[in-house]
């Protein structure tokens, strides 16, 4: 216990040491934090269900619309009834919602095989698009599934094309140079994801949300997502949804401005986070994917199979024996994170923008893109300017 408040009286200090902007240099500290050391010890994990620790923001019980959500529908998405949720907020954060893995057993596989398998494909676009040719991007799982199955045996392997995705824009694509989303570059948005994020909208207490675009960000143990603030969406009265799978990672949630110390938590496989209100517009950040304590290794709620017989409405679709070997094996060093946003609201359009988008605009890398420690050379010569 001595430990563990002398981790969060040193983050503390960091926090009021002037100079370099607070959030940053919690950002830099949970960067180059040892799991299992002291210095974890001031990170909320909301599903151990502890409470305020000295130092520490308090947790509290947030309130969920059970009625919103028939256990029929939030089954069809994988869900548990509503009513068996936990769901937690921060004292000062109004507007922010956090719920521990509210899956069913077995269910989180539909959506990681969806993360991989099919929300990667065409016409969806990816970071990849930058440096390849559609041809050479169209199916990125059927020219990895082989290179990742032999990652089991031979972990020399050269990386395959899903290894080196970082991130698919569904829906409304976002532009990275100019920060706006843009009708002219569309595509149809998964319908199963839809109906997740609805669900999930509605039990928050948003009926009616609409989801018009998803940014799907593939995480490495050395990748970490910059500080920034969601705004680009038209409509900021409606909340940002969050959704990850596979290791897990540390979430940095601050204030307005980044001199404003964040407060840390963990995302585990299956969590799903919601920033809506106050919160909607605060700066955030993933400093650090965790590995596995045992070594490569899953979360164990990823050990459950989906059931073998489904029902006749779901929206979840069976997964071979074959499919989950290849995303086990990608998941065993990495994460995936959805964030779904409603980005117009209703009969609202698009304002009507002067400059036109140039092609290369839409594959652009951002200052708040993933980020490995393997392409930092790479990246610093290919955008100058992130």
């Amino acid at each position: 216990m001595g430990k563990m408040a002398a981790a969060v009286s040193s983050m503390a200090t960091l926090a009021t040491e002037p100079g370099e902007d607070a959030f940053r240099k919690l950002f830099r500290f949970y960067r180059q934090s040892r799991p299992g050391s002291a210095d974890l010890g001031g990170v909320i994990d909301f599903s151990a269900a502890r409470g305020p620790r000295p130092g520490a923001i308090k947790v509290v019980r947030s309130q969920l619309n059970v009625s919103s959500v028939s256990e029929h529908d939030a089954c069809r998405a994988g869900l548990q009834p509503v009513s068996k949720w936990q769901a937690y907020g921060l004292e000062g954060y109004p507007g922010f919602i956090f719920i521990p893995n509210p899956f069913l057993p077995g269910y989180q596989w539909h959506w990681v095989k969806q993360c991989l398998k099919l929300y990667s494909q065409k016409p969806n676009v990816c970071n990849l698009d930058k440096h390849m040719t559609k041809e050479e991007t169209q199916n990125l799982w059927e020219q990895s599934k082989e290179l990742l199955r032999c990652k089991e045996v031979n972990k020399r392997k050269p990386r395959s094309l899903l290894e080196k995705l970082r991130w698919v824009t569904l829906g409304y694509h976002y532009n990275w140079d100019s920060k706006k989303y843009s009708a002219d570059h569309y595509t149809p948005f998964p319908s199963d994801l839809a109906f997740l994020s609805e669900q999930v909208a509605a039990a928050c207490g948003f009926q009616g949300f609409r989801a018009e675009a998803g940014i799907l960000n593939y995480y490495r143990l050395d990748s970490t997502l910059g500080i920034h603030v969601d705004r680009s969406e038209l409509d900021h009265s409606k909340p940002l949804l969050s959704f990850s799978f596979g290791q897990s990672a540390i979430f940095l949630l601050g204030g307005l401005k980044r001199d404003e110390a964040p407060t840390a938590m963990f995302m585990h496989s299956g969590d799903i986070m919601v920033m809506s209100g106050f919160s909607r517009l605060l700066n955030h950040a993933v400093p650090r994917v965790l590995p596995h304590p045992g070594g490569e290794g899953l979360p164990h709620c990823l050990e459950t199979s989906l059931p073998a017989v489904l029902p006749k409405d779901s929206l979840i679709e069976p997964c071979s024996v074959e499919d989950w070997q290849v995303c086990a094996s990608y998941l065993k060093t990495a994460r995936v994170n959805m964030t779904i946003r409603q980005v117009l609201a209703p009969d609202q359009a698009f304002p009507l923008d002067p400059v036109e988008e140039t092609k290369g605009d839409i594959t652009t890398d951002g200052s708040c893109h993933l980020d490995d420690q393997r392409s930092q050379v790479k990246r610093a010569r290919l955008s100058p300017d992130s």
